[in-house]
């Protein structure tokens, strides 16, 4: 089978997904298309030098619907001739794109794809496509649909892990991302976005509060407590779901979540003729990808058997891995990928992550992809693995090695 590599990765600075946010002004169409753009002018590419762009984007809806890959393409210096693929995964999407452009091109069917995603959060509300999971009773009721928040507190119950655990991870999480900004570690994949005079909109992320520490965690209240344990009362379905639950401990408020960002990333994926051809030197290969359906109730423990099935399926153990990005949707997810694999916390997320810089959803999963590589290129380390927790009861993985 051919090999994929990945020749490029660059991603935007993550905006507030507020209206006061630097790229609120921005559509999700011209961010997208300041991605395909940077990648065409960074390797020199021609105008139809890709299969496909495959992009990832969650809530598909108004000025984010209508395959956005297309109307993104048509709206960069891409030659019309390439075709564009949305896709929703949910969280994983611009993880999930990257997976299916590179085994695409393991397959034959073209020599190299843009794959990644975009999710401008601050112009298209999370949740305002709908969800059947959510609305429709007939459904709801057989899956004990609670709240990604509820099931992150779940986990926390689940497992053991204190309202000090989640608030020690935020920390450190904000801590991380500042040293990582102020050292230079993202400069050589984040790209600045301009106006259209050219001039600087933003180029450094927004979102993170690097002042943040424990006593100001502490004085947050939990976000999802009113609504587990008052109306409309989600502990109880859950309860019914984990009877040997006593009750749901919420230790999970806006300090310890993933922020609400806009943002978006871009992946480029190609063979060797592919790389031979633009002059290209291939920066890592994708070594195995994979996805996993899970329990949709406590819904955020996907990275741990999807990383059991990954390393499964291509005979690899844990001690094979030298660094993890694990996304940080809730911190519990991520205590317990590290609890599971009783993993150093030294090796994960060693950048920071969404606590700290925030979560667009259709662009996550190709960043923590990207920002992976640099890493593995930074600290001379070979393997790495990237990962995601996903709504409604799913995980998805991808490893990568750097050549």
């Amino acid at each position: 089978m051919t090999e994929a590599y990945i020749y490029d990765a660059i991603r935007t600075p993550r905006g507030k997904g507020r209206k006061d946010g630097s790229l609120h002004e921005v559509t999700s169409v011209r961010l997208s298309a300041g991605v395909l753009n940077a990648l065409k002018e960074r390797n020199n590419l021609d105008g139809h030098a890709v299969e496909d762009v495959i992009w990832g984007n969650v809530t598909q809806v108004g000025e984010q619907g209508g395959c956005l890959a297309r109307t993104a393409v048509l709206a960069s210096n891409l030659d019309q001739s390439i075709p564009g693929l949305a896709i929703n995964r949910f969280c994983a999407s611009g993880m999930e794109a990257v997976n299916l452009a590179a085994n695409q091109v393991k397959g034959g069917a073209g020599q190299a794809y843009i794959a990644g995603g975009v999710e401008m959060m601050g112009r298209v509300a999370m949740g305002s496509d709908g969800a059947a999971i959510a609305v429709d009773p007939s459904v709801a009721m057989v899956t004990y649909f609670v709240p990604q928040g509820i099931s992150a507190d779940i986990i926390a119950t689940e497992y053991g892990f204190s309202r000090d655990d989640a608030d020690g991870l935020a920390v450190e999480s904000q801590r991380r991302a500042k040293a990582a900004w102020d050292a230079g570690h993202f400069d050589k994949s984040v790209v600045t976005v301009k106006d259209q005079n050219g001039l600087k909109i933003l180029d450094r992320d927004e979102y993170m509060r690097p002042q943040t520490d424990m006593q100001s965690l502490g004085s947050l209240n939990p976000s999802f407590q009113m609504m587990g344990e008052h109306m409309p009362g989600f502990d109880k379905i859950a309860l019914m779901k984990y009877p040997h639950l006593e009750r749901i401990n919420h230790i999970h408020h806006a300090g310890n979540s993933s922020g609400i960002v806009d943002g978006s990333a871009g992946v480029l994926i190609g063979n060797k003729e592919f790389g031979e051809q633009y002059g290209l030197k291939p920066r890592a290969r994708i070594r195995a990808t994979a996805k996993i359906g899970t329990d949709p109730t406590i819904m955020l423990t996907g990275p741990v058997p999807v990383t059991e099935k990954i390393l499964a399926d291509h005979g690899m153990a844990i001690s094979d891995i030298d660094l993890f990005e694990v996304n940080e949707a809730f911190a519990s997810v991520v205590l317990r990928f590290m609890q599971a694999f009783d993993v150093d916390p030294s090796v994960v997320n060693v950048n920071g992550g969404s606590i700290a810089m925030g979560h667009p959803l259709g662009a996550t999963g190709a960043i923590i992809i990207g920002t992976l590589l640099d890493e593995l290129e930074r600290q001379d380390k070979e393997v790495g693995l990237a990962t995601l927790c996903i709504a409604s009861g799913m995980g998805a993985a991808t490893i990568i090695e750097r050549l």
